[in-house]
């Protein structure tokens, strides 16, 4: 969870400014001009977050090492405080493999998931924009979502105070696949992996390991959190060009915990709190589909594309006090 944060941030900071749009309708590809390379289908619906102009090789001299640059550089300097900040003062140990999967009733893996989806997500327009056509630039956005991670659990392996995760591991390349497979079969995301936050009662109960303020409940507290897969219905009609039904209107099914005081259990002391899962049923609001010329409204729509919107919701839970209930306005 802390990853997804410290990307959403790098790409509100770096991403979408460096993108030109223009409307597709106007661009045609000429195969004859080979000082130009043409990086998105003309035939795409919404060129509204993706560079559709064609990219001259004198931009591409300068902007593929400019782009790959900077990536290397974030990747390298962010895992040396990285680093400093989390690793340093644990010691150090042989690699090794644990198997976490049932902490947290395995709402960590989710945000491994998301963490390595939006990561492709973010970067693969920046990587379109250096010069890289749309297949060159999924494929190299997906890579660096899976690789970034991967590095994540190699530190994790060598430290004695963790491990690196069979299920961590496996989320993350779920999360990378999920957006490459998506751009290479559909060339956009009509399913989405979001998060949405209420503060819990339980973080004031313990909060060394759930947070001691807002900042840290936002990463630490499991049970605040709830994570989403959103589909954009209108991408899958037939005739969609033509309909009539909200682009911007989204199905989701969300997943959360609560009562969670401990990650595989509770302490003695909070033994009388009930752990239970939660399943959501909810609707959504896909952003990017809101037709706008402002530029700004563009990248603030895409920047929150992580956030599931709060709407009413059903929740489903193996809670035997209260298995179902309805939220007027699910958080």
């Amino acid at each position: 969870m802390k990853k997804l944060t410290v990307i959403w941030l790098l790409y509100v900071g770096l991403g979408t400014p460096l993108f030109a749009q223009v409307n597709v309708d106007s661009i045609r590809i000429d195969s004859t001009k080979k000082e130009t390379i043409f990086i998105h289908p003309p035939n795409f619906d919404d060129c509204t977050f993706r560079p559709c102009h064609s990219v001259t090789l004198q931009q591409k001299k300068w902007r593929m090492p400019l782009v790959f640059g900077v990536t290397a550089g974030l990747y390298a300097g962010s895992f040396i405080g990285l680093n400093q900040l989390w690793y340093a003062d644990y010691p150090k140990s042989d690699f090794k493999f644990i198997n976490d999967n049932a902490e947290w009733y395995g709402l960590d893996k989710f945000g491994h998931a998301a963490t390595a989806y939006y990561i492709g997500y973010y970067t693969q327009p920046v990587f379109q924009w250096s010069g890289l056509n749309h297949k060159a630039a999924t494929w190299t956005a997906g890579g660096l979502a899976f690789a970034y991670q991967s590095t994540i659990e190699i530190l994790d392996g060598f430290s004695a105070e963790w491990g690196a995760s069979y299920g961590d591991w496996i989320a993350n390349f779920g999360g990378a696949a999920m957006f490459v497979s998506q751009e290479l079969v559909w060339k956009e995301q009509r399913f989405q992996l979001k998060m949405s936050y209420w503060p819990s009662e339980y973080a004031p109960l313990r909060p060394n390991l759930l947070g001691s303020n807002i900042p840290e409940r936002l990463l630490k507290d499991y049970n605040a959190q709830t994570y989403w897969l959103t589909c954009n219905v209108w991408s899958f009609l037939p005739n969609r060009n033509v309909s009539k039904f909200p682009k911007w209107l989204n199905i989701a099914v969300g997943y959360g915990g609560n009562g969670m005081l401990g990650g595989f259990e509770n302490p003695a002391q909070f033994a009388h709190i009930p752990r239970y899962q939660q399943f959501y049923l909810s609707v959504d609001f896909d952003l990017t589909k809101i037709k706008t010329k402002s530029r700004f409204l563009k990248t603030l729509f895409r920047a929150l594309s992580i956030i599931k919107i709060p709407a009413p919701a059903i929740e489903f839970s193996t809670n035997p006090n209260q298995p179902v209930f309805f939220h007027w306005m699910m958080f």
